[in-house]
């Protein structure tokens, strides 16, 4: 079977058992002699300087205005501008004015679900997150991004019990080996987001996928508040990231910064320093990292927003002694 097509056509996907899949735990021990092992106790000794980046509103597609932008922001990491891998001078523009700024690209996003149900819309999708990979290979970005995608036959990222199962696990597998090897990418990753509703869904099962793959090109993204699904998780998440970076701090190529607040049943997401989200923990951990991984605040509404969430970020960094790049 063609790689591309790999995923479960319709009639497969009825037929899927629905039996929750929870990948084998994942031992402090086993973790030790993953391959490209060190991803607990591999945390630097002297504190790295933090990366931090997030959107801009400056309405210019010229590479050196967004670039100083981001400086004048004090970031020094940015999200992709947009380009292409077919238009090689503004390839080539981008990293020369990102690089001359000292900020770095920290992802390219491919945000579509690999595991479509139609088998047409799951090629297509396939690749466009091929031809993102190639355009984070491009540009020098750290990793290129995506989820696994979803069953949910009405929502790309929605939650669907099937989202737990094996099937889900050795498809998603197959989409990232495949991907992966269109492209052989030599300086940047690429990555699955973790997420609350299907897998990966927390270190250990990362852990899992990341054995699985079997890719060196194959990385970690961290978004806590992703995986922040259970009134455990949330009031005890400052264990939860601690945990994530020691197994799975080897592969980090980039991380995302929000917060989330408890509400009825579920968790909504704010600005950082309005939840509960242990920052402190977070980073201290991300400064603690053998490599240099971008935190890329997202999902705010206004400049002002982010203007806050960036202030709140420096002033708890500068309280834990830690500095920025």
């Amino acid at each position: 079977m063609d790689a591309a097509h790999s995923v479960f056509d319709k009639s497969d996907v009825s037929t899927l058992n629905h039996r929750v899949f929870r990948p084998n735990k994942i031992s402090r021990r086993e973790a030790l002699v993953l391959p490209l092992a060190g991803a607990v106790g591999a945390m630097a000794s002297v504190p790295r300087a933090i990366r931090l980046g997030g959107p801009i509103f400056l309405k210019s597609q010229d590479p050196r205005e967004l670039a100083r932008e981001h400086r004048r922001l004090g970031y020094s990491a940015a999200y992709c501008p947009e380009a292409s891998t077919s238009d090689a001078a503004r390839v080539r523009d981008i990293r020369t004015a990102f690089g001359t700024e000292n900020v770095v690209i920290a992802e390219v996003g491919a945000w579509n679900n690999m595991l479509d149900g139609d088998a047409e819309k799951r090629k297509n999708n396939l690749q466009y997150v091929v031809e993102r990979l190639a355009l984070a290979e491009a540009v020098g970005a750290r990793c290129c991004v995506n989820i696994a995608g979803s069953f949910n036959p009405k929502l790309w990222d929605g939650p669907d019990p099937r989202n737990l199962s094996r099937e889900f696990f050795e498809a998603t597998v197959a989409n990232c080996r495949y991907v992966i090897d269109q492209v052989k990418p030599m300086r940047t990753k690429f990555t699955i987001e973790m997420m609350g509703w299907s897998l990966p869904d927390g270190p250990d099962s990362y852990l899992q996928l990341i054995r699985a793959v079997e890719r060196p090109a194959f990385g970690v993204h961290v978004d806590i508040c992703n995986i922040v699904n259970s009134p455990q998780r949330y009031y005890h998440n400052g264990e939860l990231i601690t945990e994530t970076f020691h197994k799975l701090g080897h592969w980090i190529a980039s991380c995302h910064a929000k917060d989330l607040a408890p509400r009825n049943v579920h968790f909504a997401e704010d600005v950082p320093g309005r939840g509960g989200i242990d920052y402190r923990a977070y980073l201290r951990n991300l400064a603690s990292l053998p490599v240099d991984a971008p935190l890329m605040l997202e999902h705010l509404k206004t400049p002002a927003e982010y203007d806050e969430a960036r202030l709140y970020i420096r002033k708890v960094g500068a309280e834990c002694g830690l500095t920025f790049a």
